[in-house]
């Protein structure tokens, strides 16, 4: 798995490519972390080249939403979830915890 970070004056974008399991969902945590001690809380992921995701991914997005809505100081949103993806989201009924959209501009945009 690969996270890249892109700060904009509002927000910061997260790329996501690969897979996250229990063995890299720790990497996806951490980049979370770096955004969150460098002030960010609004936070776009893009998960567009995201092939898999395990329970231990769906756990750290949840974290990470929970420490970008503390304060309400932000949230975290998703965009390009591919279709596998969300119905996973559904089946765990976390579809209602995040703000999906189609395109990364929207995302960004939302903010």
């Amino acid at each position: 798995m690969e996270v890249t970070t892109q700060y904009f004056k509002h927000c910061a974008l997260l790329t996501v490519k690969g897979r996250v399991d229990s063995y890299t969902a720790p990497k996806l945590s951490e980049a979370i972390e770096a955004a969150n001690k460098n002030n960010v809380f609004k936070l776009v992921l893009d998960l567009g080249d995201l092939e898999y995701m395990s329970s231990a991914g769906f756990r750290a997005l949840l974290v990470g939403q929970r420490a970008c809505k503390r304060y309400n100081r932000g949230e975290i949103v998703l965009a390009r979830v591919p279709k596998k993806i969300y119905e996973a989201f559904e089946l765990t009924g976390f579809t209602p915890l995040f703000k999906m959209f189609d395109d990364v501009t929207a995302a960004v945009g939302s903010f």
